[in-house]
């Protein structure tokens, strides 16, 4: 089980580590943007889209990064002064409850969105723009997807703490298998 969850993990770290570099990419088009927009008086609206594109892919799929390193944002009064079992009890109840029911609206409720998106094609709106709309719809089942494999490993990870069996430490937050 602490191996199977430990799998589960690697791969939102590796979708993280990777989508943190789109950060830098994003960085340097916009510095290109504003550079050709006030330097040259020229104008790029596929650049422009793309700025958006990696801004959703940085969001979207670092969610499931972020919640697996606990850093997303929440008022944890209680749950600092816990024990590792009562932390591991408001972990796997608060996964089983409220992120996978969440994960599961909102992968139900974006399916037909991304397929209608799918069945044309979508492209951008705008002449010029990117033709890769549906691809980034498609974010919106991934994103979902990837935050219940770390709700998956979560609720392995708190089951071994309640049965007395803590997990393996991480190194540099990358989990060895």
């Amino acid at each position: 089980m602490s191996e199977f969850a430990r799998r589960l993990e690697l791969v939102n770290e590796w979708i993280g580590r990777g989508v943190a570099w789109l950060t830098l990419l994003m960085v340097i088009i916009t510095f290109t943007v504003v550079v050709l927009r006030y330097g040259f008086d020229l104008g790029s609206i596929a650049l422009q889209e793309s700025i958006i594109y990696l801004h959703a892919l940085n969001f979207m799929l670092g969610a499931a990064f972020t919640l697996k390193h606990d850093a997303h944002v929440r008022v944890d009064i209680f749950y600092q002064k816990m024990g590792s079992r009562g932390r591991a009890w408001v972990d796997l109840l608060g996964t089983l409850l409220l992120l996978l029911p969440v994960c599961g609206f909102i992968f139900w409720s974006s399916w037909g969105y991304v397929a209608d998106a799918w069945a044309v094609r979508e492209t951008s709106g705008e002449a010029g723009g990117l033709p890769f709309v549906y691809l980034l719809k498609s974010i919106l089942l991934l994103m979902p997807s990837l935050l219940m494999l770390q709700g998956l490993a979560i609720i392995l990870q708190s089951l071994l703490i309640l049965r007395g069996k803590t997990p393996p430490q991480t190194h540099d937050g990358i989990q060895e298998i």
